[in-house]
């Protein structure tokens, strides 16, 4: 076709695209499936409680604030006021005569396995590591949970906890998600499940992985494998993310449903919130840079024995520090430790958090705190008690994302509450009562108050009273 009869058609066709680019084009329609994010709901409910005043106290209440002789009113699972003598009590209320003893908030422990490794710790329980993979972060630790774990009720009786962080392992990079927990008897652990709670997404550096992995002869045998590893799967990730959004903004084909990387496209969409196992200082600094390439945020630190070192970098990118008070020493990453640790994250301006990862450090954590303050004060830190205790209830609660809803004696908080029968930084002092949402679940003078797992029935030990 030449000359004439070509310029004809091609006269045609352009005539034809022009009539083509007058016609509205129909919008793509989106992707209407949807990937449900909370397919295990939260099924908790307060147990009923009275409404109480606790007067004469010395109150510390979890926001570096004290008050000498002062007084706190539950009602409505709630704190309804926190203040001096002069707060009337309402009609009707128990009212609790206080003097010479302290009030708290209830304490938040971080980093706990109980559920996944109960007791009695045997390895028909042991249900905290899948150590299949470096990276599952398919797993969900409150998959493990067992709520008959006579540990819940040691903690809240013996340490004044009122909520925990349970956490898988540390065998893998990718160790899967973490459950926050209210500390309350329950038949299921959806009954115990911290309402509104985002999911956490517990991650590992340094000798556990290169360790558990390299001696199965498989990646990551080294650091540089441990890194490489993680930041292959992100990759993977945003990719992942990318095929979702493109589905669920244009339609098309629907994308092969993914569980691991539900769990990591949570992450990069800021729902779910990283806590990293990691000793040494120059690792947390590497974690903090792949954080940046791939667009997520560390929520915090957990261990971290040289974080010291590296409290600038943490308050600058915003991420807590969950630490020991003086454990350090038992493996070559965690050798290089000081017990001022706490103190000199606070005292850089990071967030400071006194954490258990123990089924015996939790019932203790209020004597961890004392033994982190007492370090600080030698080294020249001036650290309150209002402040110390900032470390175990208002920060804890900002690393898990509820410090709208608990971790410190402010009106409208959950009320979380401890009355210790002394000064908490003692090591003779003990929870006298603890009340979660307002109820009174455990009191030192009842032994009716005192929780009793179905598991402990009917095995009475040497000076139990159940």
């Amino acid at each position: 076709m030449h000359g004439l009869a070509s310029k004809r058609v091609a006269g045609a066709v352009i005539a034809a695209a022009a009539l083509a680019a007058c016609i509205p084009q129909a919008k793509p329609k989106p992707g209407a499936i949807r990937i449900n994010e909370n397919p295990y709901p939260s099924t908790y409910r307060a147990y009923p409680g009275a409404v109480t005043v606790i007067r004469n106290a010395t109150i510390l209440d979890g926001e570096g604030g004290r008050i000498e002789a002062g007084t706190v009113v539950l009602a409505d699972g709630k704190v309804q006021a926190v203040g001096g003598a002069d707060i009337a009590a309402p009609a009707g209320a128990y009212e609790i005569d206080a003097a010479g003893r302290y009030v708290t908030p209830g304490i938040i422990d971080v980093h706990s396995h109980l559920g996944d490794y109960p007791s009695p710790g045997t390895a028909s329980h042991s249900d905290g590591n899948e150590a299949t993979s470096p990276a599952r972060p398919e797993v969900w630790a409150e998959h493990s949970v067992w709520p008959q774990d006579p540990g819940f009720s040691r903690a809240l009786a013996n340490g004044g906890v009122t909520s925990l962080q349970i956490l898988p392992g540390s065998a893998n990079l990718f160790g899967g998600r973490s459950v926050t927990l209210k500390n309350v008897p329950a038949r299921t652990m959806q009954g115990m499940k911290f309402p509104g709670a985002p999911y956490g997404l517990k991650m590992a550096c340094g000798e556990n992985p290169k360790r558990v992995y390299g001696g199965k002869g498989q990646m990551p045998a080294t650091r540089m494998g441990n890194i490489a590893y993680v930041r292959q799967t992100w990759a993977k990730a945003q990719e992942y993310r990318r095929k979702w959004r493109k589905y669920e903004t244009a339609g098309g084909e629907i994308p092969a449903r993914d569980l691991a990387m539900d769990t990591l496209r949570g992450v990069l969409d800021g729902k779910i919130l990283i806590h990293n196992h990691c000793y040494r200082a120059d690792e947390m600094a590497i974690m903090i840079d792949v954080a940046k390439e791939f667009g997520y945020k560390i929520a915090s630190f957990q261990h971290g024995v040289e974080a010291y070192k590296v409290a600038d970098l943490m308050r600058e990118n915003g991420i807590c520090g969950a630490l020991w008070a003086d454990w350090y020493g038992f493996k070559m990453e965690s050798y290089d430790a000081i017990n001022e640790n706490i103190a000199f994250v606070h005292n850089a301006g990071a967030c400071a958090i006194v954490h258990s990862d123990d089924p015996n450090g939790i019932q203790r954590l209020n004597q961890e705190a004392a033994k982190a303050m007492a370090a600080g004060r030698r080294a020249g830190i001036n650290i309150s008690e209002e402040v110390a205790w900032t470390w175990l209830s208002a920060n804890p609660a900002r690393s898990l994302g509820i410090f709208d809803q608990t971790g410190s004696l402010k009106p409208g908080k959950m009320a979380d509450v401890v009355l210790w029968n002394g000064n908490p930084f003692s090591a003779y002092t003990r929870p006298e009562r603890v009340w979660i949402d307002g109820t009174l679940l455990y009191d030192a003078a009842n032994p009716r108050l005192r929780p009793v797992s179905d598991f402990e029935l009917g095995q009475p030990g040497e000076g139990d009273v159940k």
